[in-house]
């Protein structure tokens, strides 16, 4: 694999590496995102010693624990499997990778903690991650940290740029003053190029590496293919075809006009009964993100929406591209044209940008009156309508919600396209490669 790309993650394991109180840490997240390969990076850069045991690849190691927690316990089970590791007190790091294959690993952590010689990182897939087992195996004594896969931050770091290009777009964003036409040039085609390949780092290391997009499709692929594996692999307690029936079926009802995803439409005689659990696995799993629709655009957001009413979006844009068909996936990258998946891309890509700043997602959707809402996200005390628009069309749900009396939330709204900043008294607009910067802006709004 090229080079090692710059992550998010690389100053939050600085910070936890200077913090004297530091717990061990876990790092969760879907699988194939870097989070092994930032670790490692970490690792060699800051700690004389690295023990780095995979469970997966290396399941000898599961009996560590076999005579209990002690950390010299485990210390010398570890040695016995390989004498060549040495233990230096105070600048060891402990690496246990794919920890949701042996669940003692969590309930050691306790005893890292309270021993205090050694620093303790666990890495796991969402996919098989048995969470609830783990909390209650380590309350108190660990730390989380869930990673995604590369933002378009990220992207833009790994294409060259640094702080200092994204702080002058901000500062745009923040005057509400338009960026020149190079800018928006430059800008537009980097965000193309993210919306087609996606954050998966092997898939960026090639697009990089290459310096086009040869060679990305085909591990785009192979990635859906081994998330489809996985399902089989690790979705225990559900039935597998129903989980991979929900997967597959993802880009099929986004290319729809209303875009909400309906299990009674999969399959024959299919009800949602029968689907119970499949759509919250996949989101655990860090393969989805499900947008629920709002029962009334008022705050609060949360228990304010009916569970049985959603849309399901990629997490990774470029798996959502590389599901599509032969003529779709050639007719993006020969000439940049979405065809009919245009609105399911902007929506999909809109929302993985709010969903990594933190944001879970809601839309809203009204017959009596017509109101239709992609996304809504808060600050302190307002609600704020988020439109993501492909052509330059009127906004008449945005002008509802903004003008009824009805939403005495609604102070202002937010509308992302491929047009230049502005702000027209009621709402903001903004072009969707700035989407990422949306939690900065409204904490920061003037």
């Amino acid at each position: 694999m090229g080079k090692v790309l710059r992550r998010k993650i690389d100053t939050y394991l600085s910070e936890w590496k200077n913090n004297p109180s530091r717990k061990p840490l876990i790092v969760k997240g879907a699988r194939q995102i870097g989070k092994t390969l930032s670790i490692e990076h970490f690792a060699k850069s800051n700690y004389k010693s690295v023990i780095q045991i995979n469970f997966v690849e290396q399941p000898k190691y599961k009996s560590i624990f076999n005579d209990g927690f002690e950390v010299d316990a485990i210390v010398k089970n570890i040695s016995l499997l390989n004498p060549d590791f040495t233990f230096i007190e105070g600048n060891t790091l402990f690496f246990f990778d794919e920890m949701q294959a042996c669940s003692d690993c969590a309930t050691s952590l306790k005893f890292f903690k309270l021993d205090g010689r050694f620093d303790v990182i666990c890495s796991g897939s969402l996919m098989g991650l048995n969470y609830s087992e783990i909390t209650s195996n380590s309350v108190g004594y660990k730390e989380d940290y869930e990673m995604y896969s590369m933002d378009f931050e990220e992207f833009l770091w790994a294409k060259g740029y640094d702080e200092g290009f994204v702080d002058e777009l901000f500062r745009h964003m923040k005057e509400v003053k338009p960026l020149s036409d190079l800018q928006m040039q430059v800008m537009t085609d980097l965000f193309r190029d993210y919306v087609s390949i996606g954050g998966m780092p092997e898939v960026v290391n090639t697009y990089i590496t290459n310096k086009n997009f040869s060679g990305t499709l085909s591990i785009q692929r192979q990635l859906l293919s081994d998330y489809q594996e996985d399902i089989t692999k690790y979705a225990e307690g559900l039935d597998k075809a129903k989980v991979k029936a929900v997967y597959n079926h993802i880009s099929t009802f986004l290319a729809k006009e209303n875009k909400r995803f309906q299990v009674t439409k999969i399959g024959k005689n299919a009800r949602n009964r029968d689907y119970i659990g499949c759509v919250e696995w996949l989101a655990d799993a860090g393969i989805v993100n499900v947008c629920y629709c709002m029962n009334y655009p008022e705050l609060p957001l949360k228990g304010n929406y009916d569970h049985k009413r959603y849309k399901l979006y990629f997490k990774d844009t470029g798996l959502l591209i590389a599901s599509l068909d032969e003529e779709s996936q050639e007719d993006l990258r020969a000439n940049k044209n979405l065809n009919t998946y245009k609105g399911a891309i902007y929506e999909n890509i809109v929302g993985d940008m709010l969903s990594k700043q933190g944001y879970q997602l809601y839309y809203y959707s009204s017959d009596k009156p017509s109101v239709e809402m992609d996304f809504f996200v808060r600050d302190a005390d307002s609600l704020i309508p988020i439109e993501v628009k492909t052509a330059d069309g009127a906004t008449a749900s945005l002008n509802k919600l903004l003008k009824g009396e009805k939403y005495p939330d609604i102070r202002h709204g937010i509308k992302f396209c491929f047009k230049n900043i502005g702000f027209n008294g009621s709402f903001y607009t903004f072009p969707y490669f700035m989407a990422f910067l949306l939690k900065r802006f409204l904490m920061q709004r003037i």
